[in-house]
């Protein structure tokens, strides 16, 4: 492994505790919009089988936008770090339709996982990775670059990880073939405790670009 790739996955071991926790739904008892459907279940073992051949990172480059056209998926991507606790900055719900890059790890087309986060829904709409739980295997993720690039990923597979069970070494973890991961909450909503009970993981590989037009 590369170090930075060392260091992304040591970060993500404490970015872990916070996808557990999940976010809070910021609706009162009844008013959320719910998960979509469960696209897959996780496996008890590792990730998803690799399908793509390995491909040579790009050169460096800030993501600046991401679409998925299977899932409707059009959204900005912005840098986002870590909160107090440990956890992956979201996009405030003020933007549900704008997607975070958690920018002190790989960018997408660089050597190792890049992560992508987004809110599932807000209080009153869908937000941004509502759609995500639809992908399916062979599905293209385009993520446009400041480069004038877009990198192209393909799916490989897609989970359900239920968060009691959720492993960053897993779920994060990658050697340095260039890969993506696009994660947000899932399962089943608890009105209770506004959470939900798991998080959808979509596992990508580069496997290819081209100028963006």
């Amino acid at each position: 492994m590369q170090a930075r790739t060392v260091a992304a996955l040591a970060a993500a071991v404490v970015l872990s505790a916070a996808w557990l926790k999940g976010y809070v739904h910021p609706g009162l008892p009844g008013s959320g919009i719910g998960a979509p459907a469960p696209a897959a279940t996780a496996g008890a073992a590792g990730r998803p089988a690799q399908v793509y051949a390995a491909h040579t990172p790009l050169p460096p480059a800030r993501p600046l936008r991401i679409d998925i056209r299977s899932a409707g998926i059009h959204a900005k991507l912005v840098e986002r770090g870590l909160t107090a606790d440990g956890a992956v900055d979201p996009p405030p719900f003020s933007t549900p339709d704008v997607a975070g890059w958690y920018g002190r790890g790989p960018a997408p087309g660089d050597a190792g996982a890049a992560l992508i986060v987004g809110h599932v829904d807000t209080r009153s709409k869908a937000a941004v990775f509502y759609a995500l739980s639809t992908v399916t295997q062979g599905d293209l993720v385009e993520v446009t670059r400041s480069d004038g690039s877009v990198a192209e990923f393909a799916v490989e597979g897609v989970e359900i990880v239920d968060k009691t069970g959720f492993r960053a070494d897993r779920v994060y973890g990658s050697g340095v073939r260039p890969e993506l991961r696009l994660i947000t909450c899932g399962g089943t909503f608890d009105h209770a405790t506004q959470s939900y009970s798991a998080n959808v993981v979509v596992y990508a590989a580069l496997t290819g670009s081209h100028t963006r037009a």
